[in-house]
């Protein structure tokens, strides 16, 4: 479609107009009369026959085709003064999303039945694959990546935009098949290390949940918080588990709380902050309140390709001009 950069422009046409009928005449010794320069090649062209630069209007009116050509002319550098364009249709670019990184823990302490949501007991990665697939299905810009540890920590899906196979992963995800311990170093060394290949660090968030504390790996705490410590990467922490002491009493696994203190210390050293779900419903909100702060950057950004044509009229304009003035010469040659 045709567009105006400045339609304004389009007010000067009236400017002849208005000098017309806006400028007073000059008085002269014979009563009012506006001054013509070139009174005689008037005259000559008059006698002229059929009048090369005259129109009969009427009885009584006669419009210059000169004046029509050249308000003609006035009119092309008008519009090529407004500058017309080709526009096509506005196309949307893809919003810019965040990398976020899930460490998830699936040791069997996992397996602890001590959620409970609607009146219905849970265990704590059963919570955990409901909760964190609702936080993937809503992170529509972002790029999603997975790691799930345990004895060992596994890279399950690089950052992807591809959400439906991220969550295929989490639901088929079980307690134990990464070994029965708990290797938060290690994992967290993993989740930096696929971070250190993209530059724009700003929009890179780690999100570790875990249940227990660092009882394996070749990885300590205090080495990993150092290596978070050199990458610019937020990270939240969440420390799940019920502190119902009868169930700790009952579970050998109960006996190995969070490490609550190592994971505030690493949240705070990577300008992030530690989460504590104690049921299913403060693990909703801890990821509500994560999705709050690493909100994803909705305003629409268009890009629309335009061609200028303003070149069009004014080269008419100037040929225009051009014959006007070859065939004024002829007349005055005559």
């Amino acid at each position: 479609m045709i567009v105006f950069a400045f339609p304004w422009a389009f007010a000067l046409l009236l400017v002849p107009v208005a000098f017309y009928y806006i400028l007073p005449p000059i008085r002269g010794m014979s009563g009012n009369a506006l001054r013509v320069p070139f009174i005689d090649d008037l005259k000559r062209i008059s006698l002229k026959s059929g009048g090369l630069w005259k129109v009969n209007v009427g009885a009584n009116e006669k419009i210059s085709s000169k004046f029509i050509i050249l308000y003609i002319i006035w009119g092309l550098l008008c519009l090529a003064a407004a500058r017309p364009q080709i526009a096509d249709e506005p196309q949307r670019l893809p919003n810019e999303g965040r990398d976020i990184m899930l460490v998830l823990d699936i040791s069997t302490s996992m397996l602890e039945p001590d959620f409970n949501l609607g009146g219905r007991t849970l265990t704590r990665l059963d919570a955990v694959k409901m909760t964190v697939a609702d936080f993937v299905q809503k992170r529509a810009n972002d790029r999603i990546g997975l790691i799930l540890f345990g004895t060992r920590a596994y890279l399950q899906s690089p950052l992807t935009y591809d959400k439906a196979t991220v969550r295929d992963i989490l639901f088929s995800m079980k307690a134990g098949m990464a070994g029965d311990s708990t290797s938060i170093g290690d994992a967290l060394a993993l989740a930096l290390k696929n971070t250190q290949t993209f530059k724009n660090k700003k929009n890179q968030v780690i999100i570790l949940l875990t249940d227990g504390e660092n009882n394996d790996g070749s990885l300590s705490m205090a080495k990993a918080m150092k290596l978070a410590a050199q990458e610019d990467v937020k990270i939240y922490t969440i420390g799940v588990g019920s502190p119902n002491l009868f169930l700790k009493m009952l579970s050998a696994v109960g006996l190995h709380d969070v490490d609550e203190n190592e994971l505030k210390k690493l949240a705070e050293l990577s300008k992030g902050r530690y989460f504590k779900a104690a049921s299913a419903t403060d693990l909703q909100k801890v990821y509500q309140m994560i999705d709050a702060l690493e909100a994803s950057n909705e305003e629409a950004r268009f890009v629309q390709k335009v061609d200028e044509i303003y070149y069009i009229p004014l080269a008419i304009a100037w040929i225009l001009a051009l014959i006007a003035a070859l065939m004024q010469r002829s007349i005055k040659n005559d």
